[in-house]
């Protein structure tokens, strides 16, 4: 059994403890209103461009001289899987969820015969994937002296995928992020970029719920050549950002979790201390009236 003053310094222990997961919970609903704000302004220009692409690939894709970035290399045997998590941990199954659905994925294409690379973006991915897949992983992005994640470092990283691309080194390129939901809803995604795919086009349909036909100048295949190297960087960002949402969200549920149960914790370890005393007490007056008694 504990002393007492084994117990009192547990009990100061677990109220550090609580003080600093209480600050981080605070530290971390600050952040995430600026990080959802951030997330919330990049969908609709994400979601109009994707409308736009679809429409412009629904006339294009069948082209023979389609731009390589939306009809492909033509084959499906090559891989590579971008998996975005975070630089630090603390913030609950965030960065678990996201590399369990890259695993799930990389499970199916390895029984499948495909061949997989991995391009982590995020210490806390690389270090899980690193345990098993290390001999998948080609490339890292560093992103942590980055304290608010712009266009441009989803650019650099955007560039890196294309350049591999252009170098003939993949087939096909998925992204995997958390896409924000709620404070306690973080929805794991695999979004597919290379070769462009859009959720709003369906087979032989525009991706625009109205009737306008549309004339581009100069043609779609032109457009596309232009647009798609953007969208690429659009869609990257728009992971980057709906993760940091996705983080701090996670985070802050983390620690409001860790908060209320170091409370209880504390209310368990002052009951014992308060017993573990009584029964000192306790004994300490029996012995005394027992000495008393002798005399």
């Amino acid at each position: 059994m504990p002393s007492l003053k084994d117990l009192k310094n547990r009990i100061a222990s677990v109220k550090s403890t609580r003080k600093i997961t209480s600050a981080m919970k605070l530290v971390a609903a600050a952040k995430l209103r600026r990080a959802q704000d951030a997330a919330e302004a990049a969908r609709p220009f994400a979601e109009k461009m994707e409308g736009v692409l679809g429409n412009l690939a629904t006339a294009a894709k069948a082209s023979p001289t389609a731009p390589r970035l939306l009809a492909g290399t033509g084959q499906d045997q090559t891989h590579l899987l971008v998996v975005a998590t975070a630089e630090r941990g603390l913030c609950g199954g965030f960065n678990s969820s996201i590399v369990k659905l890259a695993r799930e994925r990389i499970r199916t294409l390895q029984a499948a015969g495909k061949t997989v690379k991995i391009l982590t973006i995020g210490k806390k991915g690389r270090e899980q994937l690193d345990r098993d897949y290390k001999s998948l992983m080609i490339d890292h992005v560093d992103l942590s002296g980055v304290k608010k994640i712009s266009y441009g470092d989803a650019q650099s990283a955007a560039q890196k995928i294309l350049a591999m691309f252009d170098a003939g080194e993949f087939d096909v390129c998925t992204v995997f992020y958390n896409r924000f939901k709620s404070v306690i809803s973080q929805i794991p995604t695999a979004k597919q970029l290379i070769p462009a795919e859009f959720e709003s086009v369906e087979e032989g349909q525009a991706a625009s719920d109205d009737k306008t036909n549309y004339e581009y100048e100069p043609d779609e295949e032109t457009i596309l050549a232009s647009l798609l190297p953007t969208s690429v960087s659009v869609q990257v960002f728009r992971a980057l950002l709906e993760n940091a949402a996705s983080e701090q969200g996670a985070r802050m549920a983390a620690m409001d979790n860790a908060t209320r149960n170091a409370g209880e914790m504390i209310k368990k370890l002052t009951l014992e201390y308060n017993r573990s005393r009584q029964a000192a007490i306790t004994k300490e007056l029996i012995e005394i009236i027992s000495g008393a008694e002798a005399l």
